[in-house]
């Protein structure tokens, strides 16, 4: 009889614990397996939500199909005290591991971004929001922080702790434009007391935070472009008529202000360095603008004869070979056409009318092309 009963008791254990095996096997599938979201969303966790909270409104959104599970399976992670605050992009199909993971990175996938430009004529500020249908950002709110004061839409969605922040350094500003727009970026701390170096801040785009110090910004820019420029010349091509690194900005910077067709970088970079060998002086007007304005806002006009006569040190009508320092802060592209520039018997540039250049080999070829560019000036003055 005994027997029986503990045969039987046997039995049932052995009969619990598949049933339990099962349970398990059907929980991890759950948890690892594609989710039941079949559109993306943006989920927002708050500062100081709890894990069940959370588990429960991703429920509720259609995410996950057990917040049960979803908490258990984060807790056997070793995951569920690592919540992070911020907004999210969750995908369809997502499963209840990815999103855990996603929620615990800290990296914000969606949500608010203030995006800050400095531009080389204009700054504004962009706060725009991702559509998780698309993966696409929808912009909000555009504004021009020198000539307007922030709109209330903006201000009460930039204050939100989550925000991503976002300062766009075009190529071709100078120092002197990044530091008076990050002067304006209400979202940065700290005091620049001094200029740095003209062409050594990389234009880039940077992903800050509120608070972050305007110096540390300043020291990261500084730190892509040694790095850029330190790849590029360790990468350079022989015979160049410039001897140091940064001699070889201050080519970039030229090129960069001359042209902005990508295409014709190499080019530029051509003519000029047959220049240089020839003997001829450059004769770029960006650098005897530069000269005019020593970086300190756009010109805005043509350069007059006097100016094109005066002598400054960066006046290349004027002065034989390189100016003393760059003109702007020149991009990758630049940098690289500057030190791998294209094989070319050019020697002369001019504006074309479409935002190109015409080139020519020989004076009289040169001066066809200027006379053209004269009658399409004209053409356009007329109209």
């Amino acid at each position: 009889m005994w027997r029986n009963i503990a045969s039987n008791l046997f039995t049932l254990l052995i009969v619990a614990l598949v049933v339990v095996a099962g349970m398990l096997a059907w929980a991890q599938r759950e948890y690892t397996g594609p989710g039941p979201l079949a559109e993306p969303i943006c989920f927002r966790v708050e500062r100081g939500d709890s894990f069940r909270k959370v588990s429960e409104a991703l429920a509720g959104q259609g995410a996950v199909t057990s917040a049960f599970i979803l908490r258990v399976g984060a807790d056997y992670a070793d995951k569920i005290d690592d919540l992070k605050f911020g907004s999210y992009l969750i995908r369809p199909e997502a499963s209840m591991a990815e999103i855990v993971d996603i929620l615990s990175s800290g990296q914000s996938t969606c949500g608010t971004e203030v995006n800050f430009r400095i531009g080389v004529t204009a700054l504004d500020v962009i706060l725009r929001e991702l559509d998780p249908a698309t993966d696409r950002y929808v912009e909000v709110v555009r504004f021009d922080p020198v000539e307007e004061a922030a709109p209330p839409d903006y201000v009460a969605v930039a204050e939100r702790p989550d925000v991503r922040f976002r300062v766009t350094v075009a190529e071709g500003t100078t120092v002197w434009q990044v530091v008076e727009g990050l002067k304006r970026a209400e979202f940065l701390t700290g005091v620049i007391e001094d200029l740095p170096a003209e062409g050594t801040l990389a234009p880039d785009s940077y992903e800050l935070r509120r608070g972050d110090d305007r110096n540390e910004v300043i020291a990261d820019m500084q730190d892509r472009q040694d790095r850029v420029l330190a790849r590029a010349w360790a990468e350079r091509v022989d015979g160049l008529p410039y001897e140091t690194p940064e001699e070889a900005l201050v080519m970039a910077s030229l090129i960069e202000k001359e042209t902005g067709v990508a295409e014709e970088r190499g080019l530029i970079a051509g003519v000029f360095v047959n220049r240089l060998r020839a003997g001829m002086r450059l004769q770029t007007d960006p650098a005897v603008i530069y000269g005019v304005t020593r970086g300190q806002g756009v010109l805005g006009r043509g350069l007059r004869q006097s100016e094109l006569r005066r002598e400054t040190p960066w006046n290349t009508y004027v002065i034989e070979g390189l100016p003393p320092t760059p003109i702007a802060n020149p991009g990758r592209a630049s940098i690289v056409a500057a030190l791998d520039p294209e094989a070319t018997d050019y020697l002369f540039f001019v504006a074309d009318g479409t935002g190109g250049h015409a080139f020519a080999e020989t004076l009289q070829q040169h001066n066809a092309n200027v006379a053209q560019w004269r009658r399409i000036e004209a053409e356009q003055g007329g109209n």
